[in-house]
């Protein structure tokens, strides 16, 4: 094991700087709130992996699902967004107890190549393809600003995207710049309240417009097939949608950052020790399930409002007009004045996510250099500044692919069926993760375990089947 795999329990000086979030110290320990409200008060990683899930996964991804398919693959998303929550919440549970990132557990699972893990390699060559996908949130961040206000011509024109482009990438720098925690947070809770009520109301609201719904539709959605012509859309929404293998990961880090781990203390096997970690772990849990619940809302609202409006019409979102597409969901049961109010949404939607990612992939490039030993992860100076440097470099370069591309729908798909890909590889760290190093105590829920080995079975059949895919043995076809 490295030096750069251990938690950064010390600092450079020998005692860790009181200002590292990753540090586990004995004074920074505290007892886990007892009562609903101290509960509440201590919840907000969720909130930052529910403005990363709900973006392009929901709005593009899952509504272009339904439009392609209509309500026959509602079986498909339910699923999705039910079974990785408890991957991530057993990936979580081991960050807690050990005080240890993802990436730093990934590192650990054998075979290892060079000074990391197989599984570290493999997250590399996904965020390269995840490149793509948040490419194509910016795109539609700023096609949806462009339709909004037009600059120098159509509002879909080159130089109206290209302008929107850039006001779009250098502002989230300018916010996500200082990488604190509770900006992340605080902008996460505010656009997860706004797109969730405002979707979830338009989905309740359909069955009153003349593009209604009934149980017959919504019944038909439970037979467990997948049209021809679907598959592709559906393993990339199955990859994206929910919990996905990049945010499983990252919500190690807010939940580092938070405190859960440094709150919980230094493992030093003591029965106080052991209660503060499931005390912790029990608030992490409602975190994790909360945003499930909101991510699980938002998905199935998404579906079934792109079924329902754009199937029947037999429009499906592509290019550079799936903003103009997908506000036919609300032009079309509010009028005119539903375009503004869509545009509004995707714009609160997609930036959010946009934001997440600003804030979270500069921590995972910086935890994997460091576990490259290109600098000493424990420095806080030194990580802050390739923090910061990173936050400056990798969205315009998100920009660039999709100002080259321009396909924010495709660029999202290759971004989800490499998720998927990545998805198994979580799974099996997991597992390796839990046999090692959680102790049986915290193993014992057998509700918990069974829930566990269901969801680890539905994301290794997929991830099987898009690595044959990849491969070229026409599972697909």
């Amino acid at each position: 094991m490295t030096a750069d795999s251990v938690p950064a329990q010390v600092g450079t000086g020998g005692e860790a700087p009181s200002d590292d979030p990753y540090a586990l110290r004995t004074g920074d320990i505290k007892e886990p709130p007892r009562d609903l409200r101290g509960t509440v008060r201590r919840l907000g990683p969720g909130m930052i992996l529910s403005a990363a899930v709900v973006g392009s996964g929901e709005l593009i991804t899952t509504t272009s699902l339904g439009a392609k398919a209509g309500f026959v693959l509602l079986w498909l998303v339910i699923a999705s967004a039910l079974v990785k929550v408890w991957v991530q919440m057993e990936l979580a549970r081991w960050t807690i107890l050990t005080g240890k990132t993802a990436l730093a557990g990934y590192s650990q699972v054998p075979p290892k190549v060079g000074r990391v893990g197989w599984i570290n390699v493999l997250w590399i060559l996904m965020d390269f393809a995840k490149m793509l996908q948040r490419g194509g949130m910016i795109g539609g961040t700023a096609a949806a600003f462009s339709i909004l206000a037009p600059i120098g011509g159509a509002p879909l024109g080159r130089t109206s995207l290209t302008v929107w482009t850039v006001i779009v990438v250098a502002s989230v720098v300018a916010l996500m710049y200082t990488g604190r925690y509770g900006m992340v947070e605080k902008a996460g809770f505010i656009t997860v309240v706004f797109f969730t009520l405002s979707t979830v109301a338009l989905a309740v609201g359909l069955p009153w417009t003349e593009f209604g719904y009934g149980g017959s539709d919504l019944a038909s959605g439970l037979t467990l097939s997948i049209p021809a012509g679907t598959l592709g859309f559906a393993v990339a929404m199955f990859g994206i949608t929910g919990v996905g293998a990049d945010e499983m990961t990252t919500y190690t880090y807010w939940c580092l950052e938070k405190g859960y781990a440094r709150w919980t203390g230094p493992d030093d096997g003591t029965e106080a020790r052991a209660r503060r970690a499931e005390g912790w772990i029990r608030v992490m849990r409602i975190d994790a399930l909360t945003s499930w619940v909101v991510c699980t809302l938002c998905t199935l609202s998404f579906y079934i409002i792109g079924a329902a409006i754009l199937h029947r019409q037999k429009l499906v979102p592509e290019g550079n007009d799936m903003i103009t597409t997908l506000s036919r969901m609300y032009t079309d049961t509010l009028g005119p004045a539903g375009k503004y109010l869509f545009l509004i949404g995707a714009i609160a939607v997609l930036y959010s996510t946009i934001i997440a990612s600003t804030a979270s992939v500069p921590r995972l490039w910086t935890n994997t250099l460091g576990l490259l030993g290109v600098f000493d992860w424990r420095n806080v100076k030194a990580r802050q500044r390739v923090i910061r440097l990173l936050t400056v470099v990798l969205p315009p370069l998100w920009a660039a692919f999709y100002l080259y591309l321009q396909e924010p729908v495709l660029m999202v798909q290759v971004g989800g069926i490499a998720g998927g890909i990545f998805l198994l590889a979580v799974v099996i760290a997991v597992w390796r993760l839990r046999a090692t190093e959680v102790d049986p105590r915290f193993r014992r829920n057998p509700v918990l375990n069974g829930a566990l080995v269901v969801s680890s079975t539905a994301i290794g059949a997929l991830g099987i089947y898009s690595v044959l895919d990849v491969l070229g043995f026409g599972v697909g076809s």
